[in-house]
Protein backbone atom coordinates (compact mmCIF):
# COMPACT_ATOMS: atom_id res chain seq x y z
CA UNK A 1 0.00 0.00 0.00
CA UNK A 2 1.34 3.35 -1.23
CA UNK A 3 1.06 6.63 1.34
CA UNK A 4 -1.25 8.22 -1.58
CA UNK A 5 -3.51 5.11 -1.33
CA UNK A 6 -3.54 4.94 2.88
CA UNK A 7 -4.31 8.73 2.02
CA UNK A 8 -7.36 8.26 0.06
CA UNK A 9 -8.52 5.26 2.27
CA UNK A 10 -8.33 7.84 5.20
CA UNK A 11 -10.11 10.98 3.91
CA UNK A 12 -12.96 7.99 2.67
CA UNK A 13 -13.03 6.57 5.95
CA UNK A 14 -13.27 10.11 7.73
CA UNK A 15 -16.48 11.15 5.40
CA UNK A 16 -18.06 7.55 5.65
CA UNK A 17 -17.69 6.58 9.47
CA UNK A 18 -20.50 8.27 11.00
CA UNK A 19 -23.27 7.55 7.90
CA UNK A 20 -25.42 5.01 7.77
CA UNK A 21 -23.93 3.45 4.30
CA UNK A 22 -20.70 1.55 5.53
CA UNK A 23 -17.77 3.07 5.75
CA UNK A 24 -16.29 -0.79 5.86
CA UNK A 25 -18.14 -0.99 2.68
CA UNK A 26 -16.73 2.28 1.15
CA UNK A 27 -12.78 1.07 2.28
CA UNK A 28 -13.06 -2.66 0.46
CA UNK A 29 -14.89 -0.83 -2.99
CA UNK A 30 -12.03 2.04 -2.83
CA UNK A 31 -9.58 -0.06 -2.11
CA UNK A 32 -10.43 -2.38 -5.02
CA UNK A 33 -10.70 0.06 -7.29
CA UNK A 34 -7.19 1.92 -5.88
CA UNK A 35 -5.88 -1.58 -6.64
CA UNK A 36 -4.86 -2.11 -3.36
CA UNK A 37 -3.96 -6.01 -2.47
CA UNK A 38 -6.03 -7.62 -0.13
CA UNK A 39 -3.15 -8.41 2.73
CA UNK A 40 -3.81 -9.54 6.47
CA UNK A 41 -2.37 -5.67 6.78
CA UNK A 42 -5.32 -4.17 4.42
CA UNK A 43 -7.83 -5.85 6.47
CA UNK A 44 -6.45 -4.27 9.80
CA UNK A 45 -5.57 -0.94 7.92
CA UNK A 46 -9.17 -0.63 7.45
CA UNK A 47 -10.12 -1.35 10.83
CA UNK A 48 -7.23 0.53 12.66
CA UNK A 49 -7.52 3.84 10.61
CA UNK A 50 -11.24 4.32 12.33
CA UNK A 51 -9.97 5.29 15.03
CA UNK A 52 -9.03 8.62 13.39
CA UNK A 53 -12.78 9.13 12.99
CA UNK A 54 -13.23 7.76 16.61
CA UNK A 55 -10.44 10.47 17.83
CA UNK A 56 -12.96 13.42 16.24
CA UNK A 57 -16.00 12.26 18.63
CA UNK A 58 -13.27 12.38 21.74
CA UNK A 59 -12.32 16.02 20.99
CA UNK A 60 -16.20 16.89 20.02
CA UNK A 61 -17.39 15.24 22.87
CA UNK A 62 -14.83 15.30 25.19
CA UNK A 63 -16.70 16.48 28.04
CA UNK A 64 -19.40 14.56 27.81
CA UNK A 65 -17.10 11.28 28.44
CA UNK A 66 -17.54 12.26 32.06
CA UNK A 67 -20.75 11.72 32.59
CA UNK A 68 -20.89 8.66 34.70
CA UNK A 69 -24.88 7.46 34.08
CA UNK A 70 -23.39 8.22 29.91
CA UNK A 71 -20.37 5.94 30.68
CA UNK A 72 -22.65 2.95 32.48
CA UNK A 73 -25.44 3.14 29.37
CA UNK A 74 -22.08 3.09 26.57
CA UNK A 75 -21.13 -0.15 28.46
CA UNK A 76 -24.47 -1.74 29.19
CA UNK A 77 -24.55 -0.91 24.29
CA UNK A 78 -20.99 -2.61 24.20
CA UNK A 79 -21.30 -5.49 26.42
CA UNK A 80 -23.57 -7.51 23.02
CA UNK A 81 -21.46 -5.79 20.54
CA UNK A 82 -17.99 -7.39 22.29
CA UNK A 83 -18.93 -10.23 22.90
CA UNK A 84 -20.52 -11.38 19.28
CA UNK A 85 -17.69 -9.46 17.96
CA UNK A 86 -15.09 -12.04 20.11
CA UNK A 87 -16.57 -15.24 19.34
CA UNK A 88 -17.23 -14.61 15.38
CA UNK A 89 -14.16 -12.86 14.45
CA UNK A 90 -12.16 -16.18 13.29
CA UNK A 91 -15.12 -16.42 10.58
CA UNK A 92 -15.48 -12.57 10.01
CA UNK A 93 -11.48 -12.34 9.31
CA UNK A 94 -11.43 -15.63 7.05
CA UNK A 95 -14.63 -15.76 5.05
CA UNK A 96 -16.24 -12.02 5.44
CA UNK A 97 -13.81 -9.42 5.67
CA UNK A 98 -12.65 -7.99 2.16
CA UNK A 99 -15.65 -10.11 0.33
CA UNK A 100 -17.42 -7.66 -2.34
CA UNK A 101 -20.26 -9.58 -3.06
CA UNK A 102 -21.26 -9.83 0.45
CA UNK A 103 -20.54 -6.02 1.14
CA UNK A 104 -22.30 -5.02 -2.02
CA UNK A 105 -25.73 -7.12 -1.04
CA UNK A 106 -25.16 -5.87 2.69
CA UNK A 107 -25.19 -1.88 1.35
CA UNK A 108 -28.37 -2.62 -1.12
CA UNK A 109 -30.27 -4.72 1.60
CA UNK A 110 -29.73 -2.05 3.69
CA UNK A 111 -30.27 1.01 1.52
CA UNK A 112 -33.72 -0.82 1.06
CA UNK A 113 -34.03 -1.22 4.76
CA UNK A 114 -33.45 2.83 5.43
CA UNK A 115 -36.34 3.49 3.20
CA UNK A 116 -38.90 1.09 4.25
CA UNK A 117 -38.11 2.32 7.66
CA UNK A 118 -38.28 6.29 7.00
CA UNK A 119 -41.97 5.14 5.14
CA UNK A 120 -43.34 3.42 7.73
CA UNK A 121 -41.95 4.82 10.84
CA UNK A 122 -40.99 8.32 9.61
CA UNK A 123 -43.68 10.39 10.66
CA UNK A 124 -43.72 8.83 14.13
CA UNK A 125 -40.50 9.33 14.75
CA UNK A 126 -40.90 12.79 14.09
CA UNK A 127 -42.66 13.08 16.95
CA UNK A 128 -40.36 11.29 18.99
CA UNK A 129 -39.20 13.40 22.15
CA UNK A 130 -35.61 14.77 21.55
CA UNK A 131 -33.88 13.65 25.48
CA UNK A 132 -29.83 13.42 25.63
CA UNK A 133 -28.20 9.91 25.01
CA UNK A 134 -27.58 9.46 28.89
CA UNK A 135 -30.97 9.68 29.60
CA UNK A 136 -32.06 6.38 27.20
CA UNK A 137 -33.19 3.49 29.16
CA UNK A 138 -31.23 0.37 30.10
CA UNK A 139 -33.37 -2.04 27.46
CA UNK A 140 -32.98 0.41 24.39
CA UNK A 141 -29.55 1.14 25.40
CA UNK A 142 -28.50 -2.81 25.58
CA UNK A 143 -31.07 -3.44 22.53
CA UNK A 144 -29.33 -0.64 20.48
CA UNK A 145 -25.68 -3.10 21.23
CA UNK A 146 -27.50 -5.55 19.48
CA UNK A 147 -28.29 -3.68 16.95
CA UNK A 148 -24.75 -2.48 16.63
CA UNK A 149 -23.51 -5.97 16.08
CA UNK A 150 -25.24 -6.91 13.01
CA UNK A 151 -22.48 -4.54 11.60
CA UNK A 152 -19.66 -7.06 11.90
CA UNK A 153 -20.89 -7.88 8.15
CA UNK A 154 -19.16 -5.89 6.02
CA UNK A 155 -21.64 -3.50 4.12
CA UNK A 156 -24.11 -3.35 6.59
CA UNK A 157 -22.68 -0.17 8.29
CA UNK A 158 -22.32 0.06 12.27
CA UNK A 159 -23.81 3.53 12.27
CA UNK A 160 -26.81 2.49 10.07
CA UNK A 161 -27.70 -0.73 12.27
CA UNK A 162 -27.64 1.42 15.25
CA UNK A 163 -29.98 4.20 13.99
CA UNK A 164 -32.24 1.01 12.41
CA UNK A 165 -32.13 -0.27 15.99
CA UNK A 166 -32.87 3.29 18.12
CA UNK A 167 -35.52 4.20 15.32
CA UNK A 168 -37.53 0.77 15.75
CA UNK A 169 -37.06 1.45 19.68
CA UNK A 170 -38.94 4.87 19.52
CA UNK A 171 -35.67 6.45 20.06
CA UNK A 172 -35.94 10.37 17.97
CA UNK A 173 -33.30 10.90 15.12
CA UNK A 174 -31.14 13.57 16.80
CA UNK A 175 -30.93 10.96 19.58
CA UNK A 176 -29.54 7.52 18.79
CA UNK A 177 -27.60 9.21 15.73
CA UNK A 178 -25.32 10.98 19.30
CA UNK A 179 -25.53 7.82 21.21
CA UNK A 180 -24.08 6.63 17.98
CA UNK A 181 -21.07 8.67 17.52
CA UNK A 182 -20.65 7.77 21.62
CA UNK A 183 -21.39 4.06 20.95
CA UNK A 184 -18.45 4.29 18.10
CA UNK A 185 -15.67 4.87 20.38
CA UNK A 186 -15.27 2.11 23.11
CA UNK A 187 -16.31 -0.31 19.82
CA UNK A 188 -13.59 0.15 17.59
CA UNK A 189 -11.00 0.93 20.35
CA UNK A 190 -11.90 -2.63 21.07
CA UNK A 191 -11.63 -3.94 17.62
CA UNK A 192 -8.41 -2.24 16.56
CA UNK A 193 -6.81 -3.30 19.50
CA UNK A 194 -8.13 -6.91 18.75
CA UNK A 195 -7.10 -7.22 14.87
CA UNK A 196 -3.97 -5.73 15.48
CA UNK A 197 -3.13 -8.02 18.13
CA UNK A 198 -3.95 -11.15 16.32
CA UNK A 199 -2.00 -9.47 12.94
CA UNK A 200 0.73 -9.55 15.59
CA UNK A 201 1.33 -5.43 14.49
CA UNK A 202 4.62 -5.25 16.75
CA UNK A 203 6.14 -6.83 13.76
CA UNK A 204 4.96 -4.08 10.91
CA UNK A 205 7.22 -2.52 8.98
CA UNK A 206 8.04 1.43 9.31
CA UNK A 207 6.13 2.13 5.96
CA UNK A 208 3.38 0.07 7.11
CA UNK A 209 2.96 1.83 10.31
CA UNK A 210 3.63 5.04 8.58
CA UNK A 211 0.51 4.08 6.08
CA UNK A 212 -1.17 3.50 9.09
CA UNK A 213 -0.25 7.11 10.41
CA UNK A 214 -1.72 8.63 7.25
CA UNK A 215 -5.07 6.97 7.22
CA UNK A 216 -5.67 7.76 10.40
CA UNK A 217 -4.68 11.27 10.44
CA UNK A 218 -6.76 12.17 7.53
CA UNK A 219 -9.80 9.95 8.75
CA UNK A 220 -9.57 12.26 11.95
CA UNK A 221 -9.79 15.49 9.71
CA UNK A 222 -12.15 15.06 7.59
CA UNK A 223 -14.80 13.17 10.44
CA UNK A 224 -14.24 16.51 12.55
CA UNK A 225 -16.37 18.07 9.74
CA UNK A 226 -18.87 15.57 9.03
CA UNK A 227 -20.19 14.49 12.58
CA UNK A 228 -20.92 18.35 13.07
CA UNK A 229 -22.33 18.46 9.81
CA UNK A 230 -24.72 15.06 10.11
CA UNK A 231 -25.99 16.43 13.65
CA UNK A 232 -27.32 19.38 11.95
CA UNK A 233 -28.36 17.49 8.48
CA UNK A 234 -30.72 14.98 10.23
CA UNK A 235 -32.49 17.73 12.09
CA UNK A 236 -34.06 18.81 9.30
CA UNK A 237 -34.07 15.93 7.00
CA UNK A 238 -35.16 12.37 6.62
CA UNK A 239 -32.41 8.88 6.25
CA UNK A 240 -33.51 8.09 3.10
CA UNK A 241 -31.34 10.00 0.84
CA UNK A 242 -28.98 7.75 2.07
CA UNK A 243 -30.91 4.44 1.78
CA UNK A 244 -31.25 5.26 -1.86
CA UNK A 245 -27.44 6.33 -2.34
CA UNK A 246 -26.65 2.64 -1.01
CA UNK A 247 -29.12 0.92 -3.44
CA UNK A 248 -27.26 2.79 -6.57
CA UNK A 249 -24.46 2.57 -5.35
CA UNK A 250 -24.35 -1.23 -4.61
CA UNK A 251 -26.10 -1.39 -8.02
CA UNK A 252 -23.60 0.22 -9.73
CA UNK A 253 -20.82 -1.53 -8.24
CA UNK A 254 -22.16 -4.98 -9.15
CA UNK A 255 -22.78 -4.47 -12.33
CA UNK A 256 -19.11 -3.26 -12.57
CA UNK A 257 -17.69 -6.78 -10.30
CA UNK A 258 -20.05 -8.66 -12.82
CA UNK A 259 -18.81 -6.73 -16.43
Amino acid sequence: MTLFQSLILGLVEGATEFLPVSSTGHLILAASLLGVSVSDFTKVFEIAIQLGAIAAVVVLYFKTFFDWQLLFKLAAAFIPTGLIGLFVYPFFKSVLEGNEVVTLLALFFGGLLLIWFEKVLGRAEDAAPEVAPRDLSWTQAILVGFAQAVAIIPGVSRSGATIVGGLALGISRATIVEFSFLLAVPTMVAATGLSLYKDHAFAYTMHEWLALAVGTLAAFAVALAIVRWFLAYIRSHSFTAFGVYRVILSLVFLAWLFA
